[in-house]
């Protein structure tokens, strides 16, 4: 049926009536988008001709339509119908008659944008590239020419890998063409062969850099041929990237020479040097290292550079007496319209930007050399290249911000200390540029000074009086642009924010009235942004309640009735109705006192706004800051509607505003509890009970807090007591039994069970019951370990909580229970022994007798996790006495051969909680440190791993109690001849360096390369401890090592090589089994470089490590690859230069990994670990995808578009890329 209809079509389309041509064609169009439009064979080449032949229809209208029908035509042929289509577009473009040469152009770049296929791709290739390559070089007309470069530059840039073998010859013509005599044929030229360039080898690419520069090297060449070829470099470098670099040697003082002799009128040359050079920097980061000093230099020469004028303004012609002046100077200033020495300038300007975001190493010499440089830029004449150079300026403040980020101390050769003795010049420069009239200028200014307070956020604390003055104009100025306020309201409100509010005393009076009269402003954004100054504002004001600094009164009215006006407006934009609300509440909170007249219009309008679903969440904030106040503001007017509101919220779904409601009910309970009625309180209990869960621990831990907050301040009303006990307990008995409680949620059920049993509602023998049958196991099975020791904690709580008396009363229960030899119930026994150990740490239990016999009787036990809980609670009954009890668990030690492993753990627990607690540190240094340390040092040695673990974590603990002792006693062990020792010396070095400071710093410090250097020792065991130790001291304390990287650093590299000698293969009989006992090692190795790049990325030398050590990784076995997978996407993101140059090299061993498929046979868990190892990979593809320039590698190009054509692996890259 579509065919009949497209014939009739096709016989208008020929008829005489343009009307009727134009009708039909736009009824083919119609037709072809349609989705199942499909063509007869019979029909094709009539379909095909006739829509060429409109092409060249004398109606301009009809040809335009008939470009338009090509798109989906070209999906909807034959592949040979659209290549004899090209072929007759290309023919008439290159002999037809010259009115429809555009046409046949048009329709032909419009043909190759449809083409997605590679074989149609790779046949118009073969058919067209020689024609248009003879179109471009043969003796045609300049405009033919440029088309057949420019159709050409399309279809290599999109197919270039496709015709490999034809890239010589094509290059060949494409490089004479570069010294034609047509500037626009140059010009085409050079995009065309940038396309190319892309795809060529790397002979062939080092062939056309060659030609390039020995073009440029002959200097007899006429101006515009050097102009084009030093175009054609940086061309080639943009186009390439990082394939560039071998070539830079012959290239970089080519560009310098012609910059610097260029005659005095040839300015391009100068811009394209300039334009060539940066690009180096930012596409060639590793090869251009050598010359990064001349470049440099060159830059800032030519930053200034301006031959037909001479700057006679004289430097120091501050102050207001210039206004006048600048009107007429400005008026009459120096224009030439023949003058482009600003491009030079604006080209330096980027290309010391490039220098700057590519070489943070030379960030303090850009200090010394180019920041008083262009300090003294900003006042450049022309004001885009003046954008370019504020610009440059704000990368280099960002690059310090970056760079300094965490470093406290600020040493005379840090960055930020040489910024902070540039400010002062910094801010006299820029007040010159704010009394300029140009708007672009002061916008421009307002954002350097943005950037300067964000990176030294007190640094403008003896300025803040120069400045005053242009924010004020540019606040108040009739000519002032939306965008200059905003851009002076964000510097306004960042400085009040960053600096001590006493400096901002003397200028309030000038400052409040812009601010406030911007808070009327018809536009949105400026409103919005003035009233967060206007909080800033408040904040200044009055800084503390107790001393007045400032009278502040006389702005309270003015600046309630700014922001009343448009708090009570409803109609108008969210952003500005939020900040109102926000800033309403800071003015209620400050100023409550001066404002009880006030409060009950306003009040209600806040209240008003909470129930609109916009404004909301906001209002609810609101109320929090208010009810934090310390003036302790009336709210008696709204206090039962906010509550009711606030109680609602607890039920929806936005899990924000339930988040926020419970943080409001909490301020609000402890500030105005006693006015709020009971019968709300049982409201909220009773929606409380309902977010009590391990779904959300955060909300978990917020509702039970609010709880406990209930119960604090209602002590004594019976039905609030009730409501908690029938509505939130069985909820919090619920959640104590999930394996997923911790942090912040566990403390806040403990401070539940605390509150609850002094609030003499729930009687403690209930509670405590209800708490041990907890741990009973259910049908389903056992607790997990983490649920039954969230229940003993949460018993030993509660024992503590309500009294000795109860307290002794349950340890006796408890110790029943253990006495009982009968008791075949395992679960009762062992749920006992961790209440009585949580119990025993909080607790002196000296005065149960015989509680450390009863204890450690359990050791006999059949049960694993009874003998553990055992040594648990043997352990921390201990530290609640240690003089009583560590002496009987030293003595079990030395007796007790069988229960060694045990008793160790246990002392393990006593020194662990001594070392973390402070308090009891003098308890243990008196009793037997020494006994400690020999019955330690002899199990050194032991056999059996577990023990060395053991013995090896104590030691590491007791190092951070007696550190002085300690050290050289380990130090001394890393000689000693048996392999287990050196390792447990290794390990216990591993546990010694947490993160918090203490005194074993100083004595650690000159020793710690003794026990590092174990990284080279004969046994892999004990290389393998070392590199952990390494692992946590970078992680933990990162200025311990980092003097001893440099020679670490190789010693750990070489840790990441397979070993030969350590794969061994085991003979089981019917098969063989290959060991390869380096494995676990390696992967240690790995992990510890990934904690390296965190913290002391500064000392690695990423390419020394991509090539060969990271590279062999990524092939490695399964445990290695993930952490490598890690590492190559952090290098990827903090040195995108080092991976950049070796990409090519490192696409290989990731495709095969993606590729990899598990054997036939092989088990769920294998499947399990290959995908996960897939997704890993692709993490690390996506991470190097996101390198600017990786796609100048051809290789990993490729691989990018396997992933996109194979529809699993695409769909997995997706889901990774949006994680």
């Amino acid at each position: 049926m579509a065919n009949m209809n497209i014939t009739a079509i096709l016989e208008k389309m020929t008829g005489k009536d343009k009307d009727y041509r134009y009708m039909a064609t736009s009824d083919l169009l119609s037709e072809l988008n349609k989705e199942g439009f499909k063509a007869d064979q019979g029909i094709e080449p009539k379909l095909t001709n006739t829509v060429l032949q409109q092409l060249e229809d004398a109606s301009g209208d009809v040809s335009g339509l008939a470009v338009k029908c090509l798109a989906p035509l070209v999906k909807k042929v034959g592949e040979d119908m659209v290549v004899e289509m090209t072929n007759i577009l290309c023919d008439k473009l290159l002999n037809g008659k010259d009115q429809h040469r555009d046409t046949a152009s048009i329709a032909l770049k419009t043909i190759i944008v449809e083409v997605t296929t590679t074989s149609l791709a790779e046949k118009i290739l073969v058919s067209l590239a020689p024609k248009l390559i003879t179109g471009a070089t043969a003796g045609k007309s300049a405009e033919i020419k440029c088309e057949c470069l420019d159709i050409l530059g399309d279809i290599l840039h999109r197919f270039g890998n496709l015709i490999t073998k034809d890239h010589e010859c094509m290059l060949a013509a494409l490089l004479s063409q570069l010294s034609s005599n047509q500037a626009s044929v140059r010009k085409k030229s050079i995009s065309c062969i940038a396309s190319l360039a892309a795809c060529l080898s790397d002979d062939l690419l080092a062939k056309a850099t060659f030609e390039v520069v020995q073009l440029l090297k002959n200097r007899s060449a006429k101006s515009e041929i050097a102009r084009t070829n030093i175009q054609m470099i940086g061309a080639l470098s943009r186009s390439v990237g990082y394939r560039f670099g071998p070539h830079l040697a012959e290239a970089v003082p080519l560009l310098i020479n012609y910059c610097t002799s260029a005659s005095e009128n040839d300015e391009e040359l100068r811009e394209y040097s300039l334009q060539a050079l940066e690009s180096f920097m930012l596409r060639c980061p590793r090869d251009i290292s050598p010359f990064c000093e001349g470049i440099l230099n060159l830059a800032l020469e030519y930053i200034s550079y301006d031959p037909n004028f001479t700057d006679s303004m004289e430097e120091d012609t501050d102050g207001e007496a210039q206004d006048e002046e600048d009107d007429d100077e400005s008026a009459n200033e120096y224009t030439d319209d023949e003058d482009a020495s600003w491009k030079v300038r604006r080209a330096s300007a980027k290309c010391l930007s490039a220098i700057i975001v590519s070489r943070p190493e030379m960030l303090s010499n850009m200090y010394l050399e180019a920041c008083p440089k262009l300090i003294e830029r900003f006042r450049e004449r022309e004001e885009n290249v003046k954008m370019d150079i504020f610009n440059t300026f704000i990368e280099l403040l960002r690059q310090t911000g970056n760079m300094t980020k965490g470093q406290g101390n600020i040493d005379e050769s840090s960055p930020r200390w040489l910024l902070k003795q540039e400010v002062p010049k910094v801010v006299k420069s820029i007040n010159r540029q704010l009394r300029e009239k140009s708007i672009k200028t002061k916008v421009g200014s307002f954002s350097v000074l943005k950037e300067l307070v964000v990176v030294l956020p007190d640094c403008l604390s003896d300025h803040i009086g120069s400045l005053v003055p242009g924010i004020e104009k540019s606040l108040n100025d009739k000519s002032s642009t939306s965008n200059l306020k905003i851009e002076a309201l964000v510097f306004t409100r960042l400085v009040m924010a960053s600096h001590s509010p006493s400096v901002f005393h003397p200028y309030i009076q000038a400052l409040s009235g812009p601010i406030l009269s911007t808070i009327g402003d018809r536009y949105y954004k400026v409103t919005a942004e003035a009233l967060r100054v206007c909080g800033e504002l408040v904040r200044v004001l009055r800084p503390n309640f107790q001393t007045r600094s400032l009278d502040y009164r006389p702005y309270i009215g003015p600046i309630y009735n700014a922001i009343l006006a448009r708090l009570a407006n409803q109609d108008q934009d969210q952003e500005v109705k939020e900040c109102a609300i926000s800033c309403m509440s800071l003015v209620v909170s400050t100023f409550g006192d001066g404002l009880q007249r006030e409060l009950p219009a306003c009040l209600p309008i806040l209240v008003d706004r909470m129930g609109n679903e916009i404004t909301r969440l906001t209002a609810v904030k609101a109320f929090a800051v208010i009810a934090k106040s310390p003036l302790r503001i009336d709210l008696s007017c709204v206090l039962d509607h906010v509550i009711s509101e606030l109680t609602a919220f607890l039920r929806k779904a936005n899990r924000a505003l339930r988040q926020a409601t419970l943080g409001t009910l909490n301020s609000l309970v402890i500030a105005y509890g006693g006015q709020i009625g009971s019968s709300s309180y049982e409201t909220i209990i009773a929606e409380l009970s309902t977010l009590i869960s391990d779904m959300d621990l955060h909300m978990t831990a917020l509702a039970l807090e609010l709880c406990c907050t209930i119960m604090a301040d209602r002590k004594s009303v019976q039905n609030v007591g009730l409501a908690v006990r029938y509505k939130v307990l069985p909820q919090a008995l619920i959640l104590i039994r999930s394996a997923l409680l911790q942090g912040q949620a566990l403390q806040a059920l403990q401070r539940f069970f605390a509150s609850l049993v002094q609030s003499a509602n729930t009687s403690f023998d209930t509670l405590l019951d209800s708490l041990i049958s907890t741990a009973k196991p259910s049908q389903s099975g056992g607790l997990a370990k983490q649920a039954l020791s969230s229940i003993a904690q949460c018993v030993a709580v509660l024992c503590l909580a309500a009294g000795d008396q109860k307290c002794a009363s349950t340890i006796e229960m408890l110790k029943g229970i253990l006495k009982d030899d009968s008791a075949t119930n395992s679960a009762k026994q062992h749920m006992a022994l961790l209440c009585l150990g949580e119990i025993g740490r909080r607790k002196d239990l000296s005065n149960h007798a015989q509680i450390e016999n009863i204890v450690i009787e359990s050791f006999q036990s059949p049960f694993e996790e009874i003998k553990s809980a055992a040594s648990y609670a043997l352990g921390n009954i201990a530290v609640g006495n240690l003089s009583k009890y560590l002496p009987f668990i030293l003595n079990q030690i030395d007796n007790q051969q069988k229960r060694q492993y045990l008793l160790l753990h246990s002392l393990k627990e006593v020194i662990a909680r001594q070392s973390v607690d402070h308090t009891g540190q003098s308890e243990l240094q008196d009793s037997n440190i020494e006994k400690i340390l020999a019955l330690l040092f002899n199990h050194c040695e032991s056999e059996e791993e577990g023990v060395r673990n053991v013995v090896a974590e104590c030691l590491g603990k007791i190092a951070l109690i007696e550190p002085r002792k300690l050290i050289p006693a380990l130090k001394e062990r890393t000689s000693s001849p048996a392999a287990n020792t050196r390792a447990t010396v290794a390990i216990a070095i591993k546990y010694s360096i947490v993160e918090r400071p203490g005194k074993i710093d100083e004595i650690m410090y000159p020793e710690i390369s003794t026990f590092l250097m174990l990284i080279k020792d004969s046994d892999r065991h004990v290389r393998r401890a070392a590199v952990l130790a390494l692992s946590t001291a970078a992680h933990n304390k990162p200025n311990l090592i980092k003097g001893l990287l440099p020679e670490l650093l190789p010693l750990l590299y070489d840790q990441t090589v397979v070993k030969q000698e350590l794969i061994r293969t085991v003979d089981l009989g019917p098969f063989k089994h290959v060991v390869d006992d380096g494995l676990e090692l390696r992967k240690a190795a790995f992990e510890c470089v990934d904690t390296l790049l965190d913290s002391c990325l500064d000392q690695v030398n990423p390419s020394s490590f991509i090539v060969p050590f990271l590279l062999s990784g990524l092939g490695d076995h399964y445990d290695v690859k993930m952490p490598c997978h890690l590492i190559l996407s952090k290098l990827a993101d903090k040195c995108p230069s080092a991976v950049l140059a070796v990409l090519d090299s490192l696409v290989e061993p990731i495709e095969k990994t993606i590729n990899h498929r598990p054997k036939g046979d092989a088990v769920k868990q294998e499947v399990d670990r290959n995908e996960d190892m897939i997704r890993s990979a692709l993490r690390a593809i996506a991470a190097l995808s996101r390198i600017s320039g990786s796609d100048y590698s051809m290789r990993f190009k490729n691989l990018m578009n396997k992933i996109m054509a194979s529809p699993p692996l695409a769909e997995k890259y997706n889901s990774v890329r949006s994680e």
